[in-house]
């Protein structure tokens, strides 16, 4: 899976403009799943117009109770004729938006109940890492995401590991290295595998986000651990997406042929 996060950017006619050149930049790879999360105001029309022989598309966020009196929230079950995916517990909306652990929980099992998949994103801070609390966290953030769950609905379900630490806006001081992401992403496997056995840990797929890019995407996607990336600021650019979405065709290709 490649995955683009347009975040806070695009109004509707600017994401339909580069929506077209996005078409025409990715080839059509069936191998390769992508999926793209535009800003809430966009998903009706780009649904109109996505080629969903390409594309598939996701929510940023949804609220996790169905239908009430909360204004200005946008429930799960008004996007599910829209989207398959969902992202819930990203970095921005934990450290931005203050949501924790057991509002993070609520949404996956909102998504689940409307026939939405939730990409459960986990991730540790600078400080948690430098303190050594990275597999605290992200044991902590993996139960309680997936703790209302079944076998079968983990199974269908997506992590993304996102170190804090390593998002940024091409400027990182603290770029994560294949080593780093690797132990991660194993040891994510693993609370999965604790929790509903080997099989279920994996079928699931984990992804990697944290400054990924045309340049060392190749790095992160041909970790044995990786089943793919969620892209950040090289989403929004038409020709380095592509390139993302070339590199993981050729690795699969690779991978297929060895």
């Amino acid at each position: 899976m490649v995955a683009g996060n347009w975040k806070e950017h695009f109004t509707v006619a600017e994401a339909s403009h580069f929506l077209h050149r996005l078409q025409e930049k990715v080839q059509n790879r069936q191998s390769v799943e992508v999926v793209l999360f535009p800003n809430i105001l966009t998903l009706q029309p780009l649904s109109v117009q996505l080629d969903r022989r390409k594309f598939r598309l996701g929510a940023q966020d949804g609220y996790h109770k169905d239908a009430g009196t909360y204004t200005g929230e946008v429930s799960m079950a008004m996007m599910r004729d829209l989207v398959i995916y969902v992202l819930v517990g990203h970095s921005e909306r934990r450290h931005v938006f203050n949501e924790n652990d057991d509002e993070a929980a609520k949404k996956v099992q909102a998504a689940v109940r409307n026939g939405i998949m939730p990409i459960l994103c986990v991730g540790e801070t600078l400080e948690e890492k430098l303190s050594g609390e990275t597999k605290q966290v992200l044991h902590n953030q993996v139960t309680a995401g997936l703790m209302h769950l079944t076998g079968r609905e983990v199974s269908a379900s997506v992590i993304a590991y996102e170190p804090v630490w390593a998002i940024s806006d091409g400027k990182n001081p603290h770029p994560a290295t294949p080593d780093d992401v690797e132990k991660s992403l194993i040891y994510i496997r693993d609370q999965i595998k604790e929790l509903h056995g080997e099989r279920v840990a994996k079928n699931a797929r984990i992804l990697y986000g944290g400054s990924v890019n045309e340049h060392n995407a190749n790095a992160f996607l041909s970790l044995q651990s990786c089943d793919g990336a969620l892209i950040g600021g090289a989403s929004l650019n038409a020709t380095s997406f592509a390139g993302i979405v070339e590199a993981a065709y050729r690795l699969q290709q690779e991978r297929l042929a060895s």
